[in-house]
């Protein structure tokens, strides 16, 4: 069991095993959500240019930058859910997206 005190507020919140692995999927869910779907829609608007470049690899790279991007923003603003962290996960999802298909790595 995790117990976690606030330091703003008089109140402690406890986790089991259970409820903290759902919290840490709920955390990185848009983060991989948006890696698959932004990997699945470049393959589709740019079907020529990507075809020699899987579909798991484009969204392994725009994936793994949105959650760096979504760790980024809990360290820098202190909580989940800024729209600013958000905009970051998109412009980092697509500049991997930029890199992993057509980088000189391909």
């Amino acid at each position: 069991m995790i117990c976690i005190k606030s330091g703003r507020c008089r109140w402690e919140v406890c986790l089991g095993p259970i409820d903290a692995l759902v919290h840490l999927v709920s955390l990185f869910l848009p983060a991989l959500a948006l890696g698959a779907i932004s990997a699945a829609l470049a393959k589709l608007a740019w079907r020529g240019e990507l075809r020699a470049v899987r579909w798991a690899r484009l969204a392994a790279w725009s994936g793994g930058a949105a959650a760096g991007m979504l760790v980024a923003g809990l360290v820098a603003f202190g909580r989940d859910g800024m729209m600013a962290t958000y905009g970051a996960m998109v412009l980092a999802s697509a500049l991997a997206l930029l890199w992993a298909g057509f980088g000189r790595r391909r």
